[in-house]
């Protein structure tokens, strides 16, 4: 979804992006790219991000996609996994790209540098996890096949926390409340997180 409007984009494995208004039944623009795309808006709703064949990442102009990206990033292409999800930080500084593998990539908006790689969690079955940031953009987190959300800061790339929400199953759905403290995390159950306020 658009954050300021009622615009929304969406990737297919027909290998396009497509732009949709839900006042409209028929997409509003169409693109054809090169390979399975995984696509998000950032925070202000100007541009959006493609990430492309799970190795590179092209930003465009939501006036002037139709005459292609303002930037592409080129990443190391890694054959053991295929990116799942795209998300910008809502400073709009970072993006976050899950895989379906075992590690996430921390990439610089502006400059396309890869600033973290992390890892350590499990997914040895090749699951769509759903990676978030924290909606200050200092944290990111993402589930595991084993029930447990694995949480790192993103400019020291340091695993701050594993939170074990006694969940049954692989975390396929992780989401940040975007004002308030708290988070949801599920698998074929679901878990509400509060912060522990110490006395």
């Amino acid at each position: 979804m658009s954050p300021v409007d009622d615009a929304f984009i969406s990737g297919s494995l027909d290998k396009t992006i497509r732009l949709w208004d839900l006042r409209s039944p028929n997409c509003q623009g169409l693109m054809h790219l090169q390979g399975k795309p995984v696509c998000s808006f950032d925070p202000e709703g100007l541009i959006f991000a493609a990430g492309v064949n799970s190795e590179m990442v092209k930003l465009y102009d939501l006036r002037s996609f139709d005459k292609g990206p303002f930037a592409t990033f080129k990443m190391n292409y890694d054959r053991t996994c295929e990116w799942t999800s795209l998300k910008f930080s809502n400073d709009g500084k970072l993006i976050l790209l899950a895989t379906n593998g075992g590690f996430l990539r921390l990439v610089d908006a502006f400059k396309g540098a890869v600033l973290h790689t992390f890892g350590g969690y499990n997914n040895s079955k090749g699951v769509t996890l759903e990676a978030s940031f924290t909606p200050d953009s200092q944290f990111l987190m993402i589930g595991s096949e084993d029930g447990k959300i694995h949480v790192w800061n993103g400019e020291s790339g340091m695993k701050v926390a594993v939170l074990d929400g006694k969940h049954t199953g692989p975390i396929t759905c992780l989401q940040f409340n975007p004002k308030f403290m708290t988070f949801a995390s599920a698998c074929s159950n679901m878990a509400f997180w509060l912060p522990t306020i110490d006395d």
